[in-house]
């Protein structure tokens, strides 16, 4: 079974990333995605935007969902599928990296993930805690998630809460 998460992370906030693509986060959201080893997971969400989730939790979930998907291959459950068993390999190849958090609490975003941030060195990033991970957003990718999703707030809200 997975554990489901224990944090509950909230709040917004503005860092800028330095000249070798570092970035200091909030003390209490880099403790919120940092396991017990060190770890955190940074992956690639959708453009402009990077998540970090605990190492441990992470990996949990991926190895449940990977073992599935290995089941059914085995199985043959899965030979009229290969070309999106394909996709998802390759998408599994680039989603994500296991980094440690430098002072625990900078991050140094990997070459690969940085071209997906659209953040240049010296340029400012969008920190959003999102409940069960930390985002890290482009503020243009950001104003347009915040212009899609705002008005979609009070439903949102009263189906998850009822």
């Amino acid at each position: 079974m997975i554990t489901p998460p224990t944090t509950f992370i909230t709040g917004e906030t503005r860092r800028t990333v330095d000249e070798r693509f570092r970035l200091q986060l909030p003390g209490d959201m880099a403790a919120a995605v940092t396991d017990e080893s060190g770890e955190t997971i940074v992956a690639k969400e959708r453009a402009g935007c990077l998540s970090l989730w605990p190492a441990r939790d992470w990996r949990e979930r991926w190895d449940a969902g990977v073992g599935l998907i290995r089941q059914k291959i085995a199985m043959g459950r899965m030979e009229q599928r290969w070309g999106d068993v394909q996709r998802l390999g390759r998408l599994l190849s680039t989603r994500s990296e296991t980094v440690k958090l430098a002072n625990r609490s900078r991050l140094l975003i990997p070459e690969g993930f940085r071209d997906f941030l659209e953040v240049a060195s010296g340029q400012d990033v969008i920190i959003v805690g999102a409940v069960i991970c930390v985002e890290l957003w482009n503020p243009r990718a950001w104003q347009e998630q915040l212009r899609q999703d705002m008005p979609e707030f009070g439903p949102l809200f009263k189906g998850l809460t009822e």
